[in-house]
């Protein structure tokens, strides 16, 4: 199986299986210098990892992150950085009976046809589990970013649960901290909880919306045409499993405004220029303006539920499957440090580039 490196400069590798003895990453392309301890990536792992409320897959793993390689006496030293999380709470008889079936919804069918072999225990390489391994490059790549260059932060939130959105109205940054869903709106999660129990007690499960905010992004990172910022970003959210559809900015939505609406106008405000609006998500012409970066992505329902589904198995027969094993009713919640993951990486893999072109000059109007 090849392609299982993303990046440009800040290259990230990821292996390992849901069944395996472990998994991890080997990350290549950090700077030397940068302090990092184990603490730096397991503060990330905690708010990733399974088991952590009824809302979530019960699979218990405690995805402690062990640096093996490429930091020395507490610092990085440039050579790659290997981490490796164990696994520790398999259940794989879970997944006999689907051995030689195809789950309806899952990757089962197209690695099998690809490959010719597949690891169905759990869904091996394609199974979400594969995630914890992005938390943690994840979080090298945002202390790379808070040290070099300072003021970032890259925060997740979801904002829709099946039908049930946020009020934007009442969005606090803290409260994402203080309920099982990442939820901004503190209204909307007795609501959530009573409607995600029904969807957990029927067997079944439900999609998901998450927005990713990078506040203190300076301009100019990114470049036209085929190294967008936000063509990175989109790409890199959609590798995450489930996610069907990523928009930058207003997305869709700018489908039904008018020019005069979406165009993000300008004024010089001290003499430094500021946008009046946000309707870009921070990246024009594939360039970051300087405003906070805004990324959403839309994930599936999960497909392993116990309704009788109809499928194959691979002797060609028609059959009928429950899929078994402990599952996310939702995996939008623990989308959320992922998509904050993938964020950082790529912000990184931007600012190394961009400083790499241009020895991270800015020209500033009016000077």
């Amino acid at each position: 199986m090849s392609h299982n490196t993303f990046g440009h400069l800040f290259r990230v590798t990821t292996w390992g299986e849901s069944h395996g003895p472990a998994l991890g990453c080997v990350i290549d392309g950090c700077p030397p210098g940068i302090p990092l301890t184990e603490d730096d990536i397991q503060w990330a792992m905690d708010r990733r990892k399974p088991g952590g409320s009824r809302f979530v897959t019960q699979r218990r793993e405690a995805d402690e992150a062990r640096i093996l390689s490429g930091v020395f006496e507490g610092v990085t030293t440039g050579t790659p950085i290997s981490i490796l999380i164990e696994n520790t709470d398999q259940r794989s008889k879970d997944y006999g009976d689907i051995a030689r079936q195809f789950r309806p919804g899952h990757a089962d069918y197209t690695y099998f046809a690809k490959y010719g072999v597949r690891d169905y225990r759990g869904g091996g390489r394609s199974s979400a589990r594969e995630t914890a391994a992005r938390v943690a490059a994840g979080a090298v790549a945002l202390k790379v970013l808070q040290t070099l260059v300072g003021g970032i932060e890259v925060r997740g939130a979801l904002v829709q649960l099946g039908i049930h959105k946020v009020d934007r109205d009442n969005w606090d940054w803290a409260q994402t901290a203080e309920n099982p869903f990442f939820s901004p709106d503190a209204a909307s999660v007795p609501a959530w909880e009573a409607y995600l129990d029904g969807i957990r007690k029927a067997g079944s499960s439900i999609g998901a919306v998450v927005e990713v905010v990078a506040d203190g992004v300076p301009v100019g990172w990114g470049a036209p045409l085929y190294a967008k910022l936000d063509s990175e970003l989109a790409a890199a959210l959609m590798t995450i499993n489930a996610v069907k559809g990523v928009e930058i900015g207003e997305g869709f939505g700018a489908a039904v405004l008018s020019g005069e609406d979406n165009a993000d106008e300008m004024r010089m405000v001290d003499g430094k220029p500021v946008f009046k609006s946000n309707h870009a998500g921070g990246v024009l012409g594939g360039i970051s303006t300087g405003q906070p970066v805004v990324a959403r992505m839309a994930l599936k329902p999960t497909s392993s539920i116990l309704t009788k589904r109809e499928s194959i198995d691979t002797s060609g027969q028609d059959v009928e499957l429950i899929t078994k094993g402990r599952h996310d009713p939702c995996v939008g919640i623990r989308a959320v440090p992922v998509a904050e993951a993938m964020v950082s990486c790529v912000l990184l893999d931007a600012y190394l580039r961009h400083r790499g072109q241009t020895g991270g000059r800015v020209h500033e109007v009016g000077n």
